[in-house]
């Protein structure tokens, strides 16, 4: 964990320092552009502009009233950055770098901006209920960061479990337990296939409701709250990045260590890609028993009957 906080980006860093050169450049340039040209306007509007305008009524009038307009659009704007400045601050205290409402092309847009500037994750974590929305649309902007990365820690909400089918059923209509299950199965295909390409993918089962569907990729994170009733891709959707200087400033840590919490928790069983059975483990990673996974009402009563295992794995 703690390498994880306190690891480098040296890309990132001198792609920062570049933007920063860029801005400070472009700033100074202008800055002497307009003090180059203040005598030129001084003189233009002091011999030129004023007398002309002194002697007519009607350009005196309506420069007063642009006059008048350019000074309230000039406090509209300086009210508004304080606004933002003020938003700003709290975003930066709760390390929000993306946050959207409605998926539109500029959100898109802004979501990809994002994710090409981010630098190439070895690990990619993922709590979510299917999965399909990440690892199965072909239009997920997630999925090709996390097919780049080389260990992947996936966890879903089982098919046969009661909170699946309380889930199913606030869904709409079109939402049914058989959709849900081919969905699943989709992803797990798609996992197989990254364990084919030598990527370490381990996938994971849970039971209970779902609350956050979170997916962490390097120092970002996703995370979109699972109101029961609505289907999780048209949640809002919020991105937080570790704060490096000071970690524990900001909800990248606390939403990391509650994806931690999850996976480390033994009452979620290890899906075992080759047998297709999820493998109950204890405390200390000992296998106690297998369920033949299945995606139907009948995995159900599965759970209630598992597999002997050898004595020797109790004691």
């Amino acid at each position: 964990m703690d390498e994880f906080l306190y690891s480098t980006a040296g890309d990132n860093r001198w792609r920062q320092s570049l933007s920063q050169m860029a801005v400070h450049t472009v700033v100074m340039l202008l800055a002497i552009g307009i003090a180059l040209s203040l005598p030129a306007a001084a003189h233009y509007i002091l011999y030129r502009w004023w007398p002309l305008v002194a002697s007519d009524k009607n350009l005196l009038l309506a420069s007063e009233v642009g006059f008048s307009a350019s000074l309230v659009l000039i406090f509209n704007f300086w009210r508004t950055a304080w606004e933002n400045r003020d938003k700003g601050r709290v975003a930066d205290a709760a390390a929000l770098v993306y946050a959207r409402h409605r998926a539109s092309w500029q959100t898109r847009w802004r979501e990809r901006r994002l994710i090409r500037q981010m630098s190439a994750a070895r690990d990619a974590f993922v709590l979510t209920l299917t999965g399909h929305d990440i690892f199965g649309d072909g239009n997920s902007l997630l999925r090709g960061p996390l097919q780049s990365a080389y260990e992947i820690r996936v966890m879903l909400l089982n098919p046969a479990a009661h909170a699946a089918e309380k889930r199913i059923s606030s869904l709409p209509q079109e939402v049914t337990r058989q959709s849900y299950t081919g969905e699943v199965e989709v992803t797990i295909a798609q996992l197989a296939a990254l364990r084919t390409l030598g990527k370490k993918v381990t996938l994971k089962f849970y039971e209970h409701e779902p609350f956050w569907k979170l997916v962490v990729l390097g120092d970002h994170l996703w995370v979109q709250y699972c109101h029961s009733g609505f289907e999780v891709k048209g949640e809002p959707e919020y991105v937080f990045a570790l704060n490096r200087h000071n970690p524990r400033l900001g909800l990248f840590v606390p939403f990391y260590m509650y994806f931690l919490e999850q996976w480390d928790d033994t009452r979620h069983p290890r899906y075992d890609f080759d047998s297709r059975e999820l493998v109950y483990c204890d405390e200390r990673g000992r296998e106690l028993r297998r369920v033949r996974f299945a995606g139907g009402r009948a995995s159900v009563a599965a759970l209630l009957e598992p597999r002997a295992v050898s004595v020797a794995l109790y004691t």
